[in-house]
């Protein structure tokens, strides 16, 4: 019941070995389905995995078993709490090119950058999201009249995003974080629901990806993570391989 790390290289069955945890779990009678939550980065994974886990299940296929990428998992916390988070029903995830004409728009209208740095803006707020900074702390850190520029810039791409009814994916994992730190009930609810958390390819979690674990985690600890310390293959979009030595102080 306590924190586990597996760390081997590529094809050494990492994903085997988090598979087959699962699996004694059920059949052991140690947890139901429904409490136990495994991560993974892709749709393509999480339905290797869980059907991974079905095939190897001595009983029938067990109901209720979350088998999820990171943004699935926030998406499913964000349309649980719609009201506390201020949402209508209904509300919309825009796409990549979405996020970019409305980023655009709101440079011309509103900045003084040149409208080809859209992919700099687009970039450097991803980057601040998933270092888990609000507008008002890109403001703090911003460390050049251009950082600033962006900073203000995001600000009033938040506000339009929220006017939209909509979240862009960064804000998939952050809102929750952001959610658990406001809102303590809302988060023991959460910490309730799920006794043993499980997490492939950790070496390519960012810092928000890993509060989100370690939040929905805490004290119970009831913790397994897998990774390969040598492999990261999402450092462009903030990974921090460094996270699997964080596990060791934080756990």
């Amino acid at each position: 019941d306590g924190p586990v790390l597996m760390l081997a290289g590529a094809g050494t069955g990492k994903t085997r070995a988090l598979t087959a945890r699962i699996v004694h779990l059920l059949n052991t009678g140690r947890a139901r389905p429904n409490e136990i939550l495994a991560v993974t980065f892709t749709n393509k994974a999480a339905r290797e995995m869980k059907a991974r886990v079905n095939s190897l299940l001595s009983a029938q296929h067990p109901k209720g078993l979350t088998v999820s990428t990171f943004h699935n998992l926030g998406l499913t916390i964000i349309r649980s709490e719609i009201k506390t988070l201020g949402f209508k029903p209904g509300f919309s995830i825009l796409d990549q090119e979405d996020c970019r004409n409305l980023l655009k728009e709101l440079l011309v209208r509103h900045s003084e950058l040149d409208d080809k740095l859209i992919d700099t803006v687009q970039n450097t707020i991803s980057n601040w999201k998933n270092a888990l900074l609000e507008p008002g702390d890109a403001t703090s850190v911003a460390n050049s009249t251009g950082e600033q520029s962006i900073a203000m810039l995001y600000e009033r791409y938040q506000r339009a995003l929220k006017a939209y009814n909509a979240v862009d994916f960064d804000d998939l994992i952050i809102t929750p974080v952001m959610l658990f730190r406001q809102y303590p009930e809302v988060l023991a609810k959460w910490q309730r629901r799920i006794r043993y958390l499980l997490v492939d390819e950790y070496q390519d979690t960012n810092l928000a990806q890993y509060e989100l674990v370690k939040t929905l985690v805490n004290e119970k600890q009831a913790l397994t993570v897998v990774g390969d310390d040598d492999q990261s293959i999402y450092a462009w979009r903030g990974a921090r391989p460094e996270n699997l030595m964080q596990l060791q102080e934080d756990f």
